[in-house]
């Protein structure tokens, strides 16, 4: 037994009743693709009758227009439109690993599965391949997702039985000290998942002509950023103080998102200028990347642990060619060293 949950917001309308808005948006999207009503009904299974009187009836409720129709070239989005869609995929991004936690933590509950291998970790592509492929063997798995620091402190607090957190490779290494407040060589191991790339998300085409860092300074361009505590976000600062910059002469340095993909999400919109995160979410909303730093994402457990059948299992998951070409699928991943075991002076010093 397994659940989804996913998000779903609806319009208010005037006398209290609500429409809920994911089929409007599916057809908005089919109508953007393929830049025909007819076409765009066809592929929603709506009959072009239904599709046109609902565009009809939330022109109404918007009190403007979503279509815009122009003589040998079909039909596109208004403004409004396009702004309806990159929500919805902004409200994705943003709180779907919240809800993944939410329907992990639920499945535990009603299924009673107390042998569930418990995970708390920073949210990542490679996580999530994981995930999937624990599901597809049967193995049950209780998924939360939290920033680095927390995750190592579960597994202190014995909250979790693999905490996942990320550490820069190089000069930044020192960036990990403060997992060390939680994690005890003489009785944590560290296995290896995967390295990856973070760096600039840009518009495509990079039309700002942003070069790196240095430019985040520029009073012409918008940032987002990560929440604090973010381990991306404690990666960012340690980047921008070797530079010398002040984060206070970055414009919108506050405004922050929770994921990786909604980052990508907020710049995808044009909402802001330039992000920073890991490129894979940068390419899955077409975006352009700028590679600033390279990462190890590590898995802390007991060590007396790694014998038992769970860890094994999903060790050996890890360790399987199969897997590791999944994570190399991944754009910025490098999966050749998952499921690798690596020493607290490999990792930290």
């Amino acid at each position: 037994m397994s659940f989804e949950i996913h998000p779903e917001w609806s319009l208010k309308k005037s006398k209290g009743a609500k429409v809920s808005l994911p089929l409007l948006l599916s057809l908005l999207t089919s109508i953007r693709d393929s830049g025909s009503i007819s076409r765009a009904a066809a592929s929603e299974k709506l009959s072009y009758r239904h599709a046109w009187g609902m565009l009809r009836d939330f022109e109404l409720e918007f009190s403007a227009p979503l279509l815009l129709k122009s003589r040998g070239k079909g039909t596109s989005l208004t403004p409004l439109a396009e702004k309806l869609i990159w929500a919805d995929k902004r409200i994705t991004a943003r709180i779907t690993p919240i809800l993944e936690s939410f329907a992990s933590e639920l499945e535990a509950i009603l299924t009673r599965a107390s042998t569930a291998l418990r995970i708390t970790a920073s949210h990542g592509f490679a996580v999530e391949a994981l995930i999937q492929r624990l599901g597809s063997d049967n193995v049950p798995v209780e998924i939360n997702y939290r920033s680095s620091l927390e995750a190592v402190a579960a597994l202190s607090h014995d909250e979790c039985d693999l905490a996942g957190f990320h550490v820069p490779v190089g000069e930044f290494k020192h960036a990990a000290q403060p997992y060390l407040k939680w994690l005890d060589p003489r009785q944590h191991a560290l296995i290896h998942l995967a390295y990856r790339s973070q760096g600039l998300f840009i518009a495509k085409g990079n039309p700002k002509k942003i070069r790196g860092l240095i430019d985040l300074q520029r009073k012409d361009l918008r940032f987002v950023n990560r929440q604090t505590g973010s381990g991306t976000k404690i990666l960012l600062e340690l980047l921008l103080a070797k530079e010398n910059i002040d984060s206070k002469d970055i414009a919108d340095y506050d405004i922050a998102e929770y994921t990786h993909s909604a980052v990508a999400a907020y710049v995808a919109s044009d909402m802001a200028d330039v992000g920073f995160g890991v490129e894979t979410a940068a390419r899955r909303f077409d975006l352009d990347f700028i590679p600033v730093v390279r990462e190890n994402y590590f898995f802390a457990c007991k060590a007396s642990a790694l014998s038992q059948s769970q860890l094994k299992s999903t060790r050996a998951i890890m360790l399987s060619t199969s897997f590791r070409d999944s994570v190399n699928v991944l754009a910025g991943y490098d999966g050749k060293q998952s499921g690798s075991m690596v020493t607290f002076e490999d990792a930290f010093s």
